[in-house]
């Protein structure tokens, strides 16, 4: 702290090459602040379901391989498990490819598990008596222009109908909405009426997507879900009991590796990064060669030079790295609130803010180990000769 006036005047000494470089590193760690929060999500969503009061019950061997309905009495007999609902991923189109939006078929009760979808008690009771009922969010409502009473044709892309027709069309009877209003993402989904699906699907009859299970007392989480994949052990269709989070998690991996994606792009921002501040502080110590040269003969030691320039080039990488978290911080608030579980992602809590400030740091000393070398090395005469 001593020389940190020197350290910061020499930082600013081109106020708009310092400027354009601290938004290139803000840039770059507002980047790694959403995507490591993205990242840590996938990563923590493991296996244990402590504290929670609404389990997913998959396949052991993949979130794509149906389960066979004749668990259901079998998990509802199970101690602590209050309800159970089930569901099965359809996967149609409506209209383009481009409008897409999740729609499931899912058992009748469904909506007494999920309770968060508000939905007035004449609609729920028309989708338990109506075979070809759906039901939307008012959010997709509104998207569409759908209201009670229309037909809404979507294209199979997984399940033909028994007639080998891929046109299934089903009667809109209501329309659900979060119950809190930070979850309206949760408002862009079709549920419909499973039996209706089971019998007139080509192939699959008989089974079931998934399971969920509403507990009686979420302390008793992880014994549930022993119990529950206790029912399949050793057949030929094993379960595997979670959190709905880490469901969220093991649905998104079956489109992509998340931490294989957010790795890449994080290494080719950070490569590019350090091109970029390496070259802003090698000009900025050739343009100082005479300034430097000036400090050793005044008495600063080969030591002290080499320690100016490594604190310059770490302090460039704080400010906007510290700056760039920040904002990210703000930002996974925002998002979280607005999308809730669609997307998951962690706070940008102490772990991700000590993991980018140790990025930041060794990348500030990478950047500005060379220049900080050929510092420490100059001769005082051969630099006020202009040599």
């Amino acid at each position: 702290m001593k020389y940190f006036h020197l350290v910061w005047a020499a930082l600013f000494r081109r106020k708009t090459r310092t400027v354009f470089t601290l938004f290139s590193v803000l840039a770059a760690f507002l980047l790694f602040g959403l995507l490591d929060s993205v990242r840590t999500a996938f990563a923590e969503a493991g296996s244990s379901v402590a504290g929670v009061d609404r389990m997913v019950t998959i396949s052991k061997i993949s979130f794509t391989v149906q389960l066979p309905k004749s668990l259901l009495p079998r998990i509802q007999a199970v101690p602590g498990v209050k309800e159970v609902a089930y569901a099965n991923w359809f996967g149609g189109i409506y209209q383009d490819p481009k409008n897409f939006f999740a729609n499931e078929a899912v058992s009748e009760n469904f909506f007494d598990v999920f309770a968060e979808f508000e939905m007035p008690p004449q609609q729920r009771e028309a989708f338990r008596n109506t075979r070809t009922g759906a039901v939307v969010g008012a959010e997709l409502a509104k998207k569409f222009g759908w209201k009670i009473g229309d037909k809404i044709p979507l294209q199979a892309t997984i399940f033909p109908q028994k007639d080998g027709s891929n046109t299934w069309t089903f009667d809109l009877v209501g329309i659900y909405r979060a119950s809190d209003p930070k979850q309206k993402s949760q408002e862009n989904a079709l549920f419909f009426n499973w039996n209706y699906f089971d019998e007139a699907r080509r192939f699959g009859r008989g089974n079931v997507g998934w399971y969920i299970e509403k507990l009686a007392d979420r302390d008793q989480a992880d014994r549930v879900a022993a119990a529950i994949d206790a029912l399949s052990a050793n057949s030929d269709h094993e379960t595997k009991t979670q959190s709905e989070q880490a469901f969220q998690v093991a649905f998104v991996k079956q489109f992509a590796d998340i931490g294989l994606i957010v790795g890449a792009i994080m290494g080719a921002v950070f490569f590019t990064l350090i091109l970029l501040t390496g070259n802003t502080m090698a000009q900025a110590v050739r343009e100082r060669i005479p300034e430097l040269a000036v400090l050793k003969t005044i008495g600063f030691s080969n030591r002290s030079v080499l320690g100016l320039v490594l604190a310059e080039s770490v302090l460039l990488i704080l400010l906007g790295g510290l700056l760039g978290l920040a904002i990210a911080a703000v930002v996974v608030g925002a998002l979280k609130a607005a999308l809730g579980s669609t997307i998951p992602m962690a706070s940008v809590g102490a772990t991700i803010w000590l993991r980018g400030v140790l990025l930041m740091v060794a990348i500030g000393v990478v950047v500005g180990a060379l220049p900080a070398l050929r510092g420490m090395r100059l001769r005082i005469v051969d630099a006020l000769a202009g040599r």
